[in-house]
């Protein structure tokens, strides 16, 4: 198809009355929702929680007219299912969604369709992934835009109502500009729901030209960088995630030079990229920038992984910069056109990442950087400026908020639950702090991440490694040992040490076990351990 341009948005500013006219609709319309959503995207590169190595003033903004929650939790770490589990409210299990090469079954029901049966117009721009073709394309969306697979940083190719055509520009910019043209020609009668799913700053971390000099001075290095993986399960150790070993060319910015097995071992099986390799003796290493052809040398092991790192996170940071640029370009909108009063919006990520900790980049465990979600919301109406959330959520949780802000009935299949009342500062009385996570796809040849499942409370988090695929697409066999892992988060917030069987935990373990089995029941969901008699260490 020939390549079309991204048509800049040419938005005009109601007049007074107008505005008066929106307020006047506003009290009694049902609230807009708009719901942005990054690709992996740690809660830590978010400034308004606290970690300080990076500025999101737009993002911070929402925060600061909203609330943020510390203990939002993702059921799947990984793309494809955590989507799954947003648009539809249930767990993997149910959805059927469990793999990246497991595509949704779109005759599901889901959120925007019950929005759009409920009065809603409705549109999905961005990153998809949940599949291509008539099966698993986005459905319940008046209006969809998405980007095919992971989809590209630059020019990037869409699909438009069925249409695949070439953009030329940047995907976050395209998708910012998209979203606005369509807020901008929607009927204004009615209340809109907007799913707005930026690629950034997913893997290989391409930044937009204008940001690549970003972040010059060196960030510093995480504590647990240097993991050694001791006193934990196997599975720690075995994952192709590091820093130090399995970092790509492209991930940095570097020419990849031509050879073979020499240059770095494969990323995966036929793969034509390679690892940057990690040997004993650096000295005759050389790097050369894709961009600049500066070319970096090396005198020890040490000086290459803080290179490695240092390459890895400022560019991972400079794609999110152009997030936060396009949420403040979204809320000047929402300003200028008076809807800010009557718009939910909601910024959050498919799943956390790890930024280096433990030594490794990537999610898939349910480690707390991996397994925890940034989640801000602003909504003017309910919930007061500047408050912050210590309850436990899950993503199954998102489609009943919805719902239930919409006023609309939340359908019984539905697993998750409204968090409306927390949002305004109330907790139930019986509401669950505790979060449920599976992670089904067992050593992919990409990443050898083990299959786990888990719950944690507010202090307490118990991870199964039962270390099966099941033949699941995108799945290797099991046969490793099968292992339990119980942490402190409260006295080891690091996660560094296991004391599942440690004899002053042994009520803990019982209590959390009973909790993890109450879950899987409540859910659904089919167990792979065995419980009684308790035994240290028993499958």
């Amino acid at each position: 198809m020939a390549a079309r341009p991204s048509a800049q948005p040419v938005f005009h500013k109601p007049d007074l009355q107008q505005k008066r006219n929106q307020r006047e609709r506003d009290m009694t319309k049902q609230p807009n929702i708009l719901f942005i959503m990054a690709d992996d995207h740690a809660s830590k590169a978010i400034s308004c929680y606290g970690a300080r190595i990076n500025q999101t003033p737009n993002l911070d903004r929402i925060a600061d007219e909203g609330m943020r929650l510390n203990h939002c939790y993702v059921t799947n770490s990984i793309c494809t299912p955590s989507r799954a589990a947003i648009l539809t409210g249930t767990y993997n299990h149910v959805n059927c969604v469990t793999t990246l090469d497991t595509p949704i079954n779109n005759r599901l029901p889901n959120v925007a369709k019950h929005l759009r049966v409920g009065g809603y117009q409705t549109a999905i721009v961005g990153k998809w992934h949940l599949g291509e073709g008539k099966d698993h394309e986005p459905t319940g969306f008046d209006f969809w835009s998405v980007l095919p697979g992971q989809g590209e940083y630059f020019d990037p190719y869409m699909i438009e109502m069925g249409e695949e055509v070439e953009v030329p520009g940047y995907a976050t910019d395209i998708i910012t500009d998209k979203s606005l043209n369509w807020l901008e020609g929607r009927d204004k009668d009615k209340p809109f729901f907007l799913m707005c799913h930026h690629k950034a700053p997913h893997r290989e971390w391409e930044p937009h030209p204008k940001n690549r000099d970003l972040y010059q001075d060196d960030i510093e290095i995480p504590v647990t960088f240097d993991d050694d993986y001791k006193n934990r399960a196997k599975a720690a150790a075995e994952a192709k995630m590091r820093i130090k070993d399995d970092m790509k060319y492209i991930d940095l910015g570097l020419v990849q030079p031509e050879g073979g097995a020499e240059v770095g071992e494969r990323t995966f099986p036929h793969s034509t990229m390679r690892k940057i390799p990690n040997p004993e003796d650096v000295s005759n290493l050389r790097l050369i920038d894709t961009d600049t052809g500066e070319v970096f040398t090396f005198e020890t092991r040490q000086q290459l992984a803080h290179f490695k790192y240092q390459r890895y996170l400022k560019r991972y940071l400079r794609t999110i910069a152009s997030i936060d640029e396009s949420v403040g370009r979204i809320l000047d909108y929402l300003d200028d056109n008076d809807l800010a009063d009557n718009t939910i919006i909601i910024y959050t990520s498919d799943q956390g990442f790890f930024l280096g900790e433990h030594g490794w980049f990537d999610k898939r465990f349910m480690y707390e950087e991996s397994f925890q979600m940034p989640f801000l919301v602003r909504f003017p109406k309910e919930i007061a400026a500047g408050t912050v959330c210590d309850d436990i959520i899950s993503n199954v949780d998102f489609a009943p908020t919805f719902l239930d802000f919409a006023g609309l009935t939340v359908p019984s299949y539905m697993q998750g639950n409204s968090v409306r009342s927390l949002l305004k500062g109330q907790t139930p009385a019986d509401w669950q702090e505790i979060a449920y996570h599976r992670y089904w796809m067992h050593r992919d040849p990409n990443h050898n991440a083990y299959s786990h499942y888990g719950v944690r409370d507010q202090r307490y988090k118990l991870i199964y490694w039962y270390n099966d695929g099941f033949d699941l697409p995108g799945t290797n066999h099991g046969g490793e040992d099968r292992e339990w892992e119980l942490f402190d988060c409260k006295q080891d917030p690091m996660e560094l040490f296991n004391v599942y069987d440690d004899e002053n935990y042994q009520d803990i373990v019982v209590q959390m076990t009973k909790a993890l089995e109450t879950k899987m029941l409540e859910i659904g969901d089919d167990p792979e351990h065995t419980h009684p008699p308790r035994l240290p260490n028993a499958v």
